[in-house]
């Protein structure tokens, strides 16, 4: 009888899912369309294109944020028919206890969470893009900002490098500074008006400069005002530009060695990148705890039935939202650790969701 029951709610779980998926997606869809549509029309783009060529790639990345509320929705749609026609009731009256009734449910909501892993790992990267791409030609956002002032970072461990203006229109920096380290001593500072990239893939040309050699006690200026020098170095003009959107085109693999590098160079912009890495693993596991929230309100059979309890499944999704949304930017602009920031949702949700089910019905 329970294996039955078990496959009847697991099977319930996954179309009401997936039914909800796909009218809240094709919701989303047409309001989008018809907030851009003048962009298409203007771009002299036919509806097939635009389906084809952007909202294709706008499924995967619409569903990617919102499943965890799709579940939240489906268990409450479902359950609380469940509840209205006393089928929930009946099964309790044979003896089974509330939490064995909520292994399917888990079951279901583990498969869903192992799918959005997947997508949020590698497939919805490689759809956010296609999808970026087309946003910028066609609907010319600016996904891109440059660093312009005061740059530090490292080249390589024994080498820091110092930009008071970079220029993005000719590649070129003005007061530029690198200093030289051996055995975390400083051996040799060049300073210089302006820094020119010549040629790819890292020549970069060096004006009005001076070389300070240090050995102990001993030193060594050159000065060449007035004169030129050619020089590699372990930068080129993409260093300097930041993609808005970039951690979102990246893969898991991408995104950590993306953030390796950055974290060899010293330059202290990878904190919103690894809160989108931790994100990538609590927000498929919220689905499990939204799963458990939806389950403990919608089991109960009260006045007001299904409506009630999309009040209030609804209620509780924005809230976690909010939640999500403050947290990852406590954890961006603030003290917040980045994994802290992204599994803080989880962690007040996780008890909501235990004191919940602990006072369902029995």
């Amino acid at each position: 009888m329970l294996k039955k029951f078990d496959g009847y709610i697991i099977k319930k779980y996954l179309a009401s899912f997936f039914f909800t998926m796909f009218l809240i997606t094709l919701i989303g869809i047409v309001i989008d369309y018809s907030e851009k549509i003048n962009k298409f029309i203007n771009a002299d783009l036919s509806f097939f294109e635009v389906m084809l060529n952007y909202y294709l790639y706008f499924i995967p990345w619409i569903n990617g944020l919102m499943w965890p509320l799709f579940s939240l929705i489906a268990v409450i749609f479902f359950t609380s028919r469940l509840a209205k026609d006393s089928e929930i009731i009946a099964v309790l009256s044979g003896g089974v206890s509330i939490y064995r009734i909520l292994v399917p449910y888990l079951v279901a909501a583990f498969i869903i969470s192992a799918l959005l892993w997947a997508g949020k790992n590698y497939l919805i990267p490689h759809s956010n893009k296609l999808k970026n791409e087309f946003e910028a030609e066609v609907l010319r956002k600016n996904i891109e900002q440059t660093l312009q002032n005061d740059i530090h970072f490292y080249l390589n461990p024994d080498q820091k490098i110092f930009i008071r203006r970079y220029i993005k229109r000719d590649s070129s920096g003005r007061i530029f500074r690198l200093e030289r380290f051996k055995d975390n001593n400083l051996v040799e500072v060049l300073k210089a008006e302006k820094l020119t990239f010549k040629e790819a893939p890292n020549l970069w040309t060096i004006k009005n400069y001076s070389i300070r050699r240090i050995d102990g006690l001993k030193e060594e200026i050159i000065i060449a005002n007035s004169e030129t020098l050619d020089t590699l170095l372990d930068l080129t003009p993409e260093d300097f530009t930041r993609n808005t959107k970039g951690m979102e085109n990246m893969n898991t693999s991408d995104l950590k060695e993306y953030i390796q590098r950055k974290k060899e160079r010293g330059i202290g912009a990878e904190k919103n990148y690894l809160v989108e890495l931790y994100l990538r693993s609590s927000q498929p596991f919220a689905i499990i705890i939204l799963t458990v929230i939806g389950f403990a309100i919608a089991s109960r059979k009260i006045r007001g039935g299904m409506g009630l309890h999309l009040a209030i499944g609804v209620i509780i999704g924005a809230a976690y939202v909010v939640v999500s949304q403050f947290s990852s930017t406590f954890s961006n602009n603030l003290s917040l650790d980045p994994i802290l920031g992204a599994w803080l949702p989880n962690v007040i949700f996780g008890l909501i969701a235990l004191g919940l089910l602990l006072k369902s019905q029995k």
